[in-house]
């Protein structure tokens, strides 16, 4: 039996702190787990040596800094994990293994006015699908990241009211998800996971304080503070929508006038350019038209962009962020909409805060939030399992 302080205890504290470490990685070299743990390097060779004989992780040959290197990963066969990311009209699954590779994804519509329990049978059906798509053991599934468009209340695990999926507030969606999947499932806000997801594989690598601010149906932003993601106490942190532009402006869903979410969301910038264009023209034509030159499209998107770029302002002043990532199908449009967003922040921001302030789009696309998904599941789940192989071998290296 380990004791606290004994040398047993000690030497799974720094299993455990080197597994979490290439497991919220993906992959690191031994040096920058060094780094990461702040073991020394002659620990981290013995423990990674030991992890690489329990079968835990896999070391392949790479290169750092011009120099030969080796970069250590979960092994492929370890587990998996599941990322599902309910949309305004999507619901999109992928099914990653803990070494950050995703082996299955797929996407289907989804009907806004669909009850949650048909939503939820649609995802318990894809999910099974692609597990079965994999040909991964069901046993070895570790988790699974739950994405929705609305906020959900930390202590009850309850989804707030939410206009974007009408009829779903006061659900509990992870509590579902797990009684019909049989396996942990964890659940945050899309434009948290958003952030998570470019956090790890997109435009917030090698950042530790961003702000993800997403544009679509609503208007939200995800924050990340130190390398975590920032909820607050009641799980609403991010509501950038709401801030208030103009105490005259249109009444918001929010029941106040003039928030950020009624200058930029779709729902209120496409009925601008109806009368030009149409009744049927969606949020990604606006952009797709404005990039190849229509004056009306690119008016209404630098007009958002300001407006957005309002908002990113009081988050300079407020929390500092380095950068700023900019997702939704807005961000398909580059500079058109970068641009403003910058042209705003340098008029509205605290001088210091604008410069150490970078403004870039998504690399994710739309697969920012189910991605995200998988990274929350990839965060919550335990090391014990993992620790199995390395901790049955005999006469096992102390350090």
């Amino acid at each position: 039996m380990e004791t606290p302080g004994s040398q047993s205890s000690l030497h799974r504290a720094n299993l455990e702190r080197v597994v979490r470490a290439v497991r919220l990685a993906g992959s690191l070299t031994q040096a920058e787990i060094a780094r990461t743990t702040g073991l020394s390097a002659a620990t981290v060779s013995n423990i990674v040596r030991e992890l690489k004989d329990g079968g835990t992780v896999e070391v392949t040959p790479t290169s750092a800094g011009g120099r030969r290197a080796r970069s250590v990963s979960l092994s492929g066969d370890a587990g998996i994990v599941i990322g599902v990311d309910f949309g305004h009209t999507h619901l999109r699954v992928a099914v990653g293994n803990l070494a950050h590779q995703v082996l299955a994804e797929e996407a289907e519509p989804l009907d806004v006015d669909a009850s949650a329990d048909q939503g939820f049978d649609r995802a318990e059906q894809l999910v099974n699908r692609l597990i079965a798509a994999t040909g991964v053991d069901r046993a070895k599934v570790a988790g699974v990241g739950l994405g929705v468009p609305g906020p959900i209340d930390v202590e009850s695990g309850t989804l707030g009211s939410t206009a974007i999926l009408p009829g779903w507030g006061g659900t509990k969606p992870a509590e579902e998800l797990r009684e019909r999947l049989g396996v942990p499932v964890h659940v945050d806000n899309d434009a948290n996971l958003g952030a998570l997801g470019e956090l790890v594989w997109g435009s917030g690598k090698g950042v530790r304080d961003l702000a993800y601010i997403k544009v679509a149906s609503g208007v939200g932003a995800g924050l990340v503070i130190d390398g975590k993601i920032y909820r607050g106490p009641g799980g609403t942190a991010g509501e950038i929508g709401h801030i208030t532009l103009d105490e005259s402006g249109p009444v918001c869903r929010c029941g106040n006038r003039g928030c950020l979410e009624t200058f930029a969301a779709a729902r209120y910038v496409l009925p601008l350019l109806q009368p030009s264009h149409g009744s049927s023209l969606t949020m990604e034509g606006v952009v797709r038209l404005a990039r190849d030159g229509d004056p009306g499209c690119r008016r209404v998107i630098a007009d958002v962009g300001r407006h957005i770029g309002s908002g990113v302002a009081n988050l300079c002043n407020l929390l500092n962020p380095s950068r700023v990532v900019l997702g939704g199908d807005l961000a398909e449009a580059g500079e058109l909409v970068l641009g403003p967003i910058r042209e705003s922040v340098g008029r509205y921001a605290i001088p210091s805060a604008a410069r150490q302030l970078s403004v870039l789009p998504g690399a994710l696309g739309g697969r920012a939030e189910v991605l995200g998904a998988l990274a929350l599941a990839l965060s919550e789940m335990g090391d014990s399992t993992l620790l199995e192989g390395a901790l049955s071998l005999a006469a096992p290296v102390f350090t």
